[in-house]
């Protein structure tokens, strides 16, 4: 009789077993967990990560930190593609995902050492995690019916940039929230959260971060000309030049009459096209390719601003900003083509030139926000946050309920699922059990991170919700429980919602896994050494 080995290539492992397979996934996943876990909450620790490019990140958010981890193990790989489907989907709750897998593994690993098979383990898992969708659409204890009001906005964001950048949110809460309300369409459920843009400049300090109705684009005009104001935009795709001819052609100058002829038909020809920008009443171009000297001369003589944008992507967003048609042919724009901004001005920021296109109009299509830092980590740490708060938003204004945070909805939702599971029969009451004792790894981890006593903290939670306390959670500056109503802490439902979705089925698909086979690398030589990149 042939065995496995005989029948799949050398060099391929396989590893099957309880011991082997389904305890060493376990094991995997726990460990994973244990890295982003002090990273959760306003007093989560940052962590330091070199990338194979050799880039430096400094931060807290999981995400990034998962992002640039080069996971290599498969069981390991299903909690990294879940906690990267919470990201896409709603933008916030990653580590929440991670941590509750691994938690809920952790739970698994004794009740296998008891002699539980995994498929009675998988059937309490998927029962309670049907149930805890249902207890958790009966706790919302907010809700945003208005996505325009931005005293209440403010009031839901500032819990979410508490937990990334703890300190700054009182500053960056009442910034996003202007930003996303500036740009809001009259159906607010069609709300685009790239048309928050981040524009980082080093220098200065967090305090001086601020928000722009209009697009920033950190760069220096090309002319002299550094403001406009109330004028048409016209927009180049292709750059300002003369146009070159599609074939390799030689042309033989005899005499320097014939070469000054040349020459003025090449200076008639961008003359002419300047001259017509101009009759349309153009004040300012913008060119997605190079400028030419002779043009820039033409351009200058015009009074015209001329600004080049070499990202066809920035170059997109700017013609959205101004309502612009990026244009192919080098020529004046027809009406529908041609853009208008109420101010364009290059200021100084540090020491680094930006220019804004600023509209005064409610709807301004996309708004900036202009960061800034004293170095690139934390720029980019800021930037983190404040996708996080656009994301929550962008939650928001399709399903405006938020449930208790600060780990009380987690302790509301242990509580109800104990009592879930004591009224089940069979041995599936167990993982029921194990599955409501998971959620206690939030406020025990967030009282760690926080210096607190965990058990303390655990056990004047559960005295609070027995009293019908219910929206009882951890304040982490006192050290005390306290009401979130006081505390101004929420989570959005759909976010809590969905990371605990994400978090069941990931735990379900490992301890499903009973064999594991791995074929052999592929050979080939290695590609090459790449050396450190910039930022």
């Amino acid at each position: 009789m042939l065995s496995l080995s005989e029948m799949i290539k050398d060099g391929t492992r396989h590893i099957s077993g309880k011991n082997e397979a389904i305890l060493q996934n376990i094991e995997a996943v726990k460990n994973l967990a244990e890295i982003t876990r002090t990273s959760l909450g306003p007093h989560g620790m940052n962590k330091m990560i070199v990338n194979h490019l050799e880039k430096l990140f400094v931060t807290n958010d999981a995400a990034t930190i998962l992002k640039e981890l080069d996971v290599i193990h498969p069981a390991a790989k299903i909690a990294v593609l879940a906690a990267h489907m919470q990201e896409q989907e709603v933008g916030d709750g990653t580590n929440f995902v991670l941590i509750f897998v691994g938690e809920l593994l952790q739970k698994a690993e004794a009740l296998i050492q008891k002699g539980l098979h995994s498929s009675e383990i998988i059937a309490g898992y998927t029962a309670a995690g049907k149930k805890a969708q249902e207890l958790l659409e009966k706790m919302t204890c907010l809700t945003v019916d208005d996505p325009r009001n931005s005293e209440l906005v403010t009031k839901v964001l500032r819990s979410i940039i508490t937990a990334k950048q703890f300190g700054y949110e009182d500053l960056l809460a009442p910034i996003i929230a202007r930003a996303c309300l500036s740009v809001l369409p009259s159906n607010p459920k069609n709300f685009n959260v790239d048309n928050v843009r981040v524009a980082k400049i080093l220098g200065g300090g967090v305090m001086d971060t601020s928000v722009i109705k209009g697009h920033v684009v950190v760069r220096d005009t090309e002319t002299t000309i550094k403001q406009a104001h109330k004028c048409k935009i016209a927009v180049f795709a292709a750059g300002i030049e003369t146009a070159k001819t599609e074939t390799k052609d030689t042309v033989k100058i005899t005499d320097a009459e014939s070469l000054m002829n040349y020459n003025k038909g090449e200076e008639k020809a961008i003359e002419d096209v300047i001259q017509k920008v101009s009759d349309a009443g153009i004040k300012v171009v913008i060119s997605g390719g190079p400028v030419s000297e002779m043009a820039l001369h033409f351009i200058e003589r015009h009074q015209i601003m001329c600004v080049k944008i070499l990202s066809k992507f920035e170059l997109r967003r700017l013609c959205k900003a101004v309502g612009a048609t990026s244009m192919l042919r080098l020529g004046a724009p027809t009406a529908e083509e041609t853009g208008y901004c109420d101010s364009v001005t290059v200021q100084e920021i540090g020491s680094t030139k930006v220019t804004i296109f600023k509209q005064d109009t409610e709807d301004s299509g996309i708004s900036t926000i202009l960061v800034r830092a004293a170095t690139q980590n934390i720029l980019d740490d800021i930037e983190r946050a404040i996708d996080d708060g656009v994301n929550v938003y962008k939650g928001l204004v399709k399903d405006g309920r938020f449930v208790p945070g600060a780990a009380a909805s987690e302790i509301a939702l242990s509580k109800a699922l104990g009592q879930f599971a004591d009224s089940t029969p069979g041995l599936t009451q167990h993982a029921i059990r194990r599955y409501s004792d998971a959620f206690q790894v939030i406020p025990r981890t967030i009282a760690e991170n926080a210096g607190l006593k965990a058990t303390d903290v655990i056990s004047s939670l559960y005295a609070a919700h027995q009293k019908g306390e219910k929206n009882t959670g951890i304040d982490v500056e006192d050290g005390v429980v306290a009401d979130v109503d006081k505390l101004l802490v929420y989570d959005l439902l759909s976010t809590k919602q969905n990371a605990i979705r994400l978090a069941t089925e990931a735990a379900v698909t490992i301890l499903r896994v009973d064999q594991i086979i791995m074929s052999k690398t592929a050979g080939g030589p290695k590609p090459p050494q790449q050396g450190p990149r910039d930022g």
